[in-house]
């Protein structure tokens, strides 16, 4: 069951503008915030002290280009996992962040081609 991408809108890398709910100051903690989808489905994401890998999926929500994923990863030293979508409108990438049994937040995201060298195992 191979993932195709190709031609994918979601591929590259996101920088997260918005988090209503969270403090700037927090969500920055823990450096550049971020979202990337890389071909084949993976990719990885970083908010505040909360970072993770991802397993995504293209879908389609209320008949737009959309992508949901699972993740695992840390939050603040503690091994943790959630789940998430985002919706493609125009040049924004607008969805929910859940952290399982804790909390979620919705975000917005716009492309960015500014490199980020947080590289997770």
């Amino acid at each position: 069951m191979g993932k195709k991408r190709l031609g994918s809108p979601f591929t590259g890398l996101w920088h997260i503008v918005s988090m209503p709910g969270w403090e700037e100051d927090y969500i920055h903690d823990g450096g550049q915030v971020f979202i990337e989808f890389e071909p084949g489905g993976m990719g990885q994401f970083q908010v505040g002290l909360v970072n993770g890998n991802i397993d995504s999926l293209e879908t389609q929500r209320d008949g737009k280009p959309a992508v949901e994923w699972s993740w695992e990863g840390m939050a603040e030293m503690d091994e943790c996992s959630g789940r998430g979508w985002a919706i493609l409108e125009g040049d924004e990438l607008r969805g929910v962040i859940f952290v399982h049994g804790g909390d979620h937040s919705e975000f917005v995201a716009t492309r960015t081609k500014k490199p980020h060298r947080t590289r997770r195992k």
